[in-house]
């Protein structure tokens, strides 16, 4: 028979939740936020957007299809987004412990342990995102019995962008192409899609100064955090407008190179995470159902008179990407790469190649 140790939540506002423990067995403390995705946690954990925040799952099931191998295909994992897991935690409803799937080679807690990530299930999650909707999104912590108490810890106070980014310069792919990555907590799947395409990607650290190297485009990636805190980046940016070939931007690369076009970011009440955002291409009728990750936002209202606009989110009206009128400039806040979720809008890869 299972043993269970009792794990409880604690919102920095009070509000606390029971559950078990499944996973790692210490205390831990974070960012709280909510993921409406039915499938894809080896995705989620591995992102490092999640950097510093416990994951809460609102699909009630979690860990019926196991994990799969830890395996690189051309230098990067070939079912994961990084190297580790980033979450501090995961919260589920219920965790199945008997998993199914032809390509898992073990189970989601021993993945955990081996990680010294803790998993906590047994909790009303749907509670918990209703007072996350209200609320906001919160700090907390997870107290496992016997493991003792954790101090609330804010991940958004520091720069988590230069924590996730790669220390060296990196090669992948080949081609004739060469497209500057510069990686703020990029996801594998994104070298992967450039990769595909033909081109060769020089991955750079978030404060590289990739303008005194040859390339034909550059791609910022996603990233976790305040956008603030890359200042560095955006300055650089700010360089590569002036040598003017082609930009794209994914997620928090969308809200810097905002930033270096003169616009602000705002953080959400409670971020969009999850395979089901609905996004509009700005004039034009066409909408996709896209695979988010983020807390912070464009602020539409201060883009220059020079930028507009891409995507706008159809539940909340807000920036979901944007585009210089006359130069080869556009950004996506979704992620087109999917991994997890839908792979509509991978189109996005096939337009910026095409700038080069």
């Amino acid at each position: 028979m299972r043993q269970f140790k009792r794990a409880v939540l604690l919102l920095e506002d009070g509000t606390t939740f029971e559950g078990k423990s499944f996973g790692y067995e210490a205390s831990t403390a974070g960012e709280v936020v909510f993921n409406t995705a039915m499938t894809g946690y080896p995705e989620s954990l591995t992102d490092p957007s999640y950097e510093g925040q416990i994951l809460v799952t609102t699909y009630p099931i979690l860990g019926n299809y196991g994990v799969p191998p830890r395996r690189e295909k051309d230098d990067v994992s070939e079912y994961y987004e990084s190297d580790k897991i980033h979450c501090q935690a995961i919260v589920a409803q219920d965790y199945s412990y008997d998993h199914s799937h032809w390509q898992a080679d073990r189970s989601l807690a021993q993945w955990l342990q081996e990680e010294k990530i803790p998993g906590i299930y047994g909790i009303d999650t749907r509670q918990l995102t209703k007072h996350l909707r209200e609320h906001g999104s919160m700090l907390g912590k997870i107290v496992i019995d016997g493991c003792g108490d954790v101090d609330f810890y804010d991940p958004n106070v520091e720069n988590l962008v230069g924590k996730v980014s790669c220390k060296e310069v990196e090669v992948h792919g080949d081609g004739e192409k060469t497209v500057v990555l510069v990686d703020c907590g990029v996801k594998h799947n994104i070298i992967r899609c450039l990769t595909r395409r033909g081109v060769k990607v020089v991955r750079v650290p978030w404060n590289y100064d990739f303008t005194t190297i040859p390339y034909d485009g550059l791609f910022i990636s996603n990233g976790p955090g305040n956008p603030d805190m890359a200042e560095a980046t955006v300055a650089n940016i700010r360089k590569a407008m002036e040598i003017g070939k082609p930009i794209c931007g994914i997620c928090m690369g969308n809200q810097l190179l905002a930033k270096a076009a003169g616009a602000k970011t705002y953080k959400l009440k409670y971020g969009h995470r999850s395979h089901n955002q609905p996004v509009r291409r700005v004039g034009t009728e066409n909408c996709f159902i896209t695979s988010q990750n983020h807390g912070f936002a464009v602020d539409n209202a201060t883009l220059p008179e020079e930028w507009e606009p891409l995507f706008i989110n159809m539940n909340d009206g807000t920036n979901e990407g944007i585009r210089h009128k006359s130069k080869p400039y556009f950004s996506a806040q979704f992620h087109p790469e999917a991994s997890s979720g839908p792979k509509d809008t991978e189109f996005l890869f096939d337009e910026f190649i095409n700038m080069l």
